[in-house]
């Protein structure tokens, strides 16, 4: 049995990872169906713990309604969850292998898995940056925020890697930065690269010489955002 602080954590990174399926999907409905089936819970099971005609779960998965807003599938997403809650929690554990090895991390404030590939230049089009070296007509799979500052004082060498999920073709996005070095260089001595690596808090005059020289070998695209981590998180979220 793991701890409840655990299971809780797994908990919202699987609804996060829902919540960016359903609404990246060219065809929301399908996803939500998919999730929904995954859980294996009926449309009537969903519409009666949401209070709702079942048709209006059936509509939605169709495409036959208009596609559902963010507060919509929260409330989806959430039912799920507490359904499989009741049911003893059997597919949040069957998930757990997927995000188990971040749990406890205090490093890692938020990881996302993208269901389909999406452009860097499309991903950063709302979170004003400063591109300092390489390309955005790249793919990333999903993107990791981590706390710079925690990551130097707390991530062994051996946990590094589980900052990737996934893929490792994901935006890392280091917050609290005071010059940038210190995460470009436990990239550059890391087997694994990322897809791109954005500093929050800089301006691409306060970054350091030497991350912007290991962006340009390593060919990782860098870039640098003014907005707060408090900004930076809610833009994401509405993803």
């Amino acid at each position: 049995m793991h701890p409840e602080g655990e299971i809780s954590n797994i908990r919202g990174l699987l609804a996060e990872k829902i919540a960016g399926e359903i609404t990246l999907s060219p065809s929301p409905g399908e996803t939500l169906r998919k999730w929904r089936r995954n859980f294996g819970i009926t449309q009537t099971e969903l519409s009666n713990y949401l209070g709702i005609s079942p048709s209006v779960i059936s509509d939605y998965e169709s495409g036959r309604r208009r596609s559902p807003g963010i507060l919509i599938v929260s409330k989806i997403i959430d039912a799920l969850l507490k359904i499989d809650e009741l049911r003893g929690c059997n597919v949040l554990r069957a998930y757990e292998s997927m995000f188990g090895d971040l749990v406890g991390l205090g490093a890692v404030c938020c990881v996302c898995e993208y269901s389909e590939p999406v452009l860097l230049s499309d991903f950063i089009s709302n979170i004003e940056v400063s591109l300092i070296c390489g390309r955005t007509d790249v793919h990333i799979n999903g993107y990791t925020v981590i706390d710079s500052l925690k990551a130097i004082l707390e991530l062994l060498p051996d946990q590094f890697y589980k900052i990737y999920g996934r893929s490792t073709a994901r935006a890392l996005i280091f917050t609290g930065v005071t010059r940038g070095r210190s995460p470009m260089v436990a990239i550059r001595v890391s087997n694994l690269k990322p897809g791109a690596v954005i500093l929050q808090g800089l301006s691409p005059s306060d970054v350091d010489p030497v991350a912007i020289k290991i962006a340009e070998v390593e060919n990782i695209p860098l870039l640098t955002t003014k907005i707060s981590a408090e900004e930076l998180s809610s833009t994401l979220n509405k993803r």
